[in-house]
């Protein structure tokens, strides 16, 4: 059966210094944050998915954000290399932790950089963003890593957000979702839904239809109910003032067979 395991790291006591690129700083509670990463983990568990929270890797403040160390596919993991230099040392520990749960494990080296945020999985179509923390070298790392396994790699543009997934997810059923000012070139996608908000454009799947997404989108929540979902709605307040959505604070581990 397809594993539900995720991989978490609590925020450290840096949280109010993360790196903020494409929007104002604003101040952080880390208090309040903590709440908020304790209560989507509870999500994650009361949906069925066993969490492996990843040692804390306090000097690094963005070290929460853990799904920026890495790519996954089969069971196959891709190491990033952070187009950040101050948030390399967060890979140490999720190296770590992957090869704990029995991933195969690669990593992107120099020249290359690759944050995990840039890469967009739909079905064997590997979506990865090109301009921002991801540059050439570490798209043709990735290319290298997982066309051999089946997938299909597709570079897109990314230059008015942080990541990839910070305009874009994905459905159950495939189709790519994003906040249109935010997406360089929706034609880069086969199917485009529009969204009316900007965190509407995250969604993690939590399984049997169930969209794991930020409670500041409700109406964003009431399309995917039209479509036939249903909203699990998490307040992740803090970590939006970093540029961080519900993608960000986990990897998802779904193709680990038991």
């Amino acid at each position: 059966m397809p594993s539900k395991q995720a991989l978490v790291r609590r925020p450290g006591p840096r949280l109010a210094e993360g790196l903020v690129t494409h929007i104002d700083r604003r101040p952080v509670d880390p208090a309040r944050a903590l709440r908020q990463w304790e209560s989507y983990v509870q999500t994650l568990h009361d949906h069925g998915w066993q969490t492996t929270e990843v040692a804390p890797a306090d000097d690094c403040p963005d070290a929460v954000f853990i799904e920026d160390t890495m790519v996954m596919f089969r069971n196959v993991t891709l190491l990033a290399r952070p187009g950040a230099g101050p948030r390399r040392p967060e890979v140490a520990a999720a190296r770590a932790a992957a090869e704990a749960l029995g991933c195969s494990v690669n990593e992107v080296r120099a020249p290359g950089t690759l944050d995990g945020g840039d890469v967009l999985k739909v079905g064997d179509t590997v979506y990865v963003g090109r301009g921002g923390r991801t540059n050439a070298d570490g798209v043709r790392q990735l290319r290298a890593a997982f066309e051999p396994l089946g997938a299909r790699v597709v570079a897109v543009p990314v230059s008015r957000v942080l990541h990839l997934k910070s305009a874009v997810t994905a459905l159950p059923d495939g189709t790519v979702i994003g906040y249109p000012p935010l997406v360089d070139d929706p034609a880069a996608f086969p199917r485009f839904r529009p969204v009316p908000e900007e965190s509407g454009a995250h969604v993690v799947l939590l399984g049997g239809g169930k969209l794991l997404m930020a409670a500041g989108a409700p109406k964003s929540a009431e399309l995917f109910t039209d479509l036939g979902y249903r909203p699990v709605v998490v307040d992740i307040g803090e970590f939006e003032k970093l540029e961080g959505c519900v993608t960000c604070l986990s990897v998802r581990l779904r193709e680990l067979y038991a």
